[in-house]
């Protein structure tokens, strides 16, 4: 079994207003992830998923891939062990 991790990941670029949190978190549901992902007062996005590290690791690529809302210039990462306590996935 995948075991479960935590991503977090700062996204750089015109990610506020666009629909992007939304849409992060529909690819996080539809990937059986739980979370958030929330707006910085630096115009980043900060997303926070908990779940197998496959499934991480498709949200980070999907992050990446350019065919987001708006535009992402980088995505930094930081991985962790699962601190749970967390249900659903939300636009914070």
């Amino acid at each position: 079994m995948d075991e479960s991790v935590r991503l977090s990941a700062w996204v750089h670029g015109q990610v506020q207003g666009v629909g992007f949190r939304w849409w992060t978190r529909s690819r996080a549901l539809e990937l059986g992830l739980v979370g958030h992902a929330r707006n910085t007062s630096d115009g980043r996005v900060h997303v926070i998923a908990e779940g197998p590290r496959a499934a991480c690791e498709r949200l980070l690529t999907l992050l990446r891939s350019g065919n987001t809302p708006g535009r992402v210039n980088l995505v930094v990462e930081d991985w962790g062990a699962a601190q749970g306590g967390i249900t659903g996935f939300e636009e914070r």
